[in-house]
């Protein structure tokens, strides 16, 4: 599902995010990313997204090189992929529901077909009972949670999170681990940078380890 075969990152200001990277997650693996804040975990999922260009190397996602894809069809990429951060991102100015629709609305979705996905992707959360509340109101762990509705809402071949466990507690913490396993034993490709070493380590999945830039360690 991605490949990255010696793949460099510089930024114009001569940093090296990242440096030689390898490695390839198959089609319905679950890993982790960690590693120190700074070491290029963060660039590493921008590069899978498009949203950075490697200085080197190629990245293929689905068997199809990103180096090929033009600004036209970064669109089309990034609905193959559902994405989770650490923020939420939510709007605050609509209600759950609305938030969760939105990736469907812009991407053209009719509106029977996304009230089905929305209230879909919800129950998968557990807060399909508040729809209709606004996001604001609620703890932050439900808030997390409607951020992945809205990353798994159009049924995404690849889940990425970025430190989605970042603010939340243990316990929150484990339950959210818990919704992505469950994503993955339905076939979803998941991806998962954090620095929870304790929590990564009782998750028992392949851990990719990055430092100042190098893949470190791979297992």
């Amino acid at each position: 599902m991605i490949s990255f075969e010696n793949v460099s990152k510089r930024y114009p200001e001569g940093h090296d995010a990242l440096r030689d990277v390898n490695f390839t997650l198959n089609r319905g693996e679950m890993a982790f990313l960690t590693g120190h804040s700074g070491a290029g975990k963060s660039t590493l999922l921008k590069l899978i997204m498009l949203m950075e260009r490697p200085t080197r190397g190629h990245v293929s996602v689905a068997n199809q090189d990103l180096a090929q894809f033009s600004r036209e069809d970064i669109p089309y990429h990034r609905r193959r992929i559902g994405v989770v951060f650490q923020n939420h991102q939510l709007l605050f100015d609509r209600t759950v529901f609305d938030n969760v629709a939105l990736p469907l609305q812009i991407s053209g979705y009719e509106p029977d077909d996304i009230g089905k996905r929305v209230r879909a992707a919800l129950d998968k959360v557990g807060l399909l009972s508040k729809e209709k509340l606004n996001p604001i109101t609620l703890s932050t762990g439900e808030q997390q949670r409607i951020g992945i509705a809205r990353a798994i809402v159009h049924k995404p071949q690849l889940l990425l999170a970025d430190e989605p466990t970042g603010n939340l507690d243990p316990s929150l913490s484990a339950e959210i681990m818990s919704l992505f396993m469950e994503f993955n034993r339905h076939g979803t490709t998941v991806l998962i940078a954090s620095h929870d070493l304790a929590l990564i380590s009782r998750m028992g999945h392949r851990t990719l380890i990055l430092d100042q830039g190098r893949l470190m360690r791979d297992g």
